[in-house]
């Protein structure tokens, strides 16, 4: 598995979990507040998106996954 399908895969996470912990009809629902995480990990993947530059790559090559060939 590839760093980039590492990025998506922890993104979908990150963006499910908080959605489950700020929406008020959820099971899990916690706070509002969490949306804002939502957008946060929404924004970073617009940005990576723009610049080809993602922090959670670096630090998914950086424990040991491949960069894309």
């Amino acid at each position: 598995m590839t760093s980039w399908q590492m990025v998506r895969i922890v993104a979908g996470i990150f963006i499910l979990l908080s959605l489950a912990l700020g929406i008020p009809g959820s099971p899990l629902f916690v706070s509002q507040w969490w949306l804002a995480f939502t957008a946060f990990v929404g924004v970073n993947l617009l940005q990576s998106g723009f610049s080809k530059w993602c922090l959670m790559e670096k630090i998914m090559r950086k424990i040991g996954f491949q960069q894309e060939a």
